[in-house]
């Protein structure tokens, strides 16, 4: 399994906007099959009136998905997000292979 992060910070003036506009576009992006499931989480820190940070985590069955994402889908998937936010919102990418997952039950 591949994982597809993408960690992005934004400016609190469009945080409301801002999280409108994310849940949609998870939505848009599952759409396109790619991907089996996405999980939305916020960085938390101690900064208080700064920039937000918020890590999605796309989950690809193949490397060969993600690839045709990012080939024939993230184009116009990330444009709109630059169109709405432009520099209020910075996002870098990550891509990550699943090794193995680790719970306490499997400890015992």
């Amino acid at each position: 399994m591949i994982i597809y992060n993408v960690t992005i910070t934004i400016e609190p003036s469009i945080h409301k906007k801002w999280l409108v506009w994310i849940n949609n576009h998870i939505n848009e992006v599952l759409k396109t099959k790619r991907f089996t499931k996405a999980i939305f989480t916020k960085v938390l820190t101690n900064n208080i009136d700064q920039e937000i940070t918020y890590s999605i985590q796309y989950y690809a069955k193949s490397k060969s998905e993600l690839e045709a994402y990012i080939e024939k889908d993230s184009i116009a998937l990330k444009s709109d997000g630059i169109n709405k936010f432009g520099n209020q919102m910075l996002a870098f990418r990550t891509k990550l292979e699943f090794i193995k997952e680790f719970k306490l039950n499997s400890l015992q």
